[in-house]
């Protein structure tokens, strides 16, 4: 009678296999259950129905109030939500919005001078390209900001073009007014930026302005100050910026008119 080896080996393992994924998938998802909780707890003492996804919401629009400042990474339960985001149809629409405005103004409020002079600042990064991609890789903003390796990515010369932004920046084009760029980038990245511009259509801007050795001791928004009086001071009228981040519109002198879009996933000053 020939000999069969038993099958029972066999089965304790997938058993034992299944038991995990049964249990990763149970810590999971009470890890997620607690934090809704813990927010829920912290949040909720005034009687109002809290949910985590209303929490990260409120998080995200205070920062863009300027309320939230000067944080160095997104709260821990509100990374998902943060990257779902940067990522939809409603942060498109949202910076589609900011578009419109800003070209309303142009075509009603801007007595352009025609002379040369008339001039409009751009941020550049989640201003003109997006470094989503970079925090798609990188936690989307609930790590803390590793600057070596955002520059190493940005020296590579692959962000897209913000094609919201790209219409803004044709339409100033086709007005003849100066388009100024300036950015916190440091000025070594300055042949991979002009690259990068350029072949996704940023082209015909006239100046480039990144932070040298002699402003390596400036906050982010007192160099984009310092720029702006530079400009002025060379008989620039700045009717406009845009940009992201707050320290790009902040500050003296301004525009006549500052336009802001979107970016919940850090703060720069």
């Amino acid at each position: 009678m020939p000999v069969v080896d038993s099958p029972l080996p066999f089965v304790r393992k997938r058993m034992a296999r299944s038991v995990g994924i049964l249990l990763a998938i149970f810590g999971f998802l009470l890890g997620s259950a607690a934090a809704d909780c813990n927010i829920l707890k912290e949040k909720g003492k005034d009687g109002l129905q809290i949910t985590l996804k209303n929490y990260c919401e409120a998080w995200r629009m205070n920062v863009e109030l300027h309320n939230i400042r000067d944080f160095d990474v997104v709260p821990d339960e509100c990374v998902s939500y943060m990257g779902k985001y940067m990522t939809s149809t409603q942060y498109k629409v949202d910076s589609e919005r900011t578009i419109h405005e800003s070209i309303v103004y142009l075509s009603t409020s801007c007595n352009l001078k025609k002379d040369g002079t008339d001039a409009w600042i751009f941020d550049i990064d989640d201003t003109l390209l997006s470094t989503v991609p970079y925090y798609k890789r990188n936690g989307f903003g609930g790590k803390k900001l590793n600057l070596t390796s955002l520059e190493e990515w940005m020296s590579k010369g692959k962000a897209p073009a913000l094609q919201h932004s790209l219409k803004l920046f044709n339409e100033l084009k086709s007005r003849g007014v100066r388009i100024i760029l300036v950015s916190s980038r440091v000025e070594h990245l300055r042949s991979a930026t002009v690259d990068n511009l350029v072949n996704e259509g940023f082209f015909g801007w006239s100046s480039l302005l990144l932070r040298g050795a002699d402003d390596a001791c400036k906050d982010i928004q007192g160099f984009k100050s310092d720029a702006r009086k530079q400009l002025i001071s060379k008989g620039y009228r700045i009717w406009g910026i845009l940009g992201d981040q707050w320290s790009s519109i902040e500050g003296l002198p301004s525009a006549n008119r500052t336009f802001k879009l979107p970016n919940p996933l850090y703060y720069s000053a």
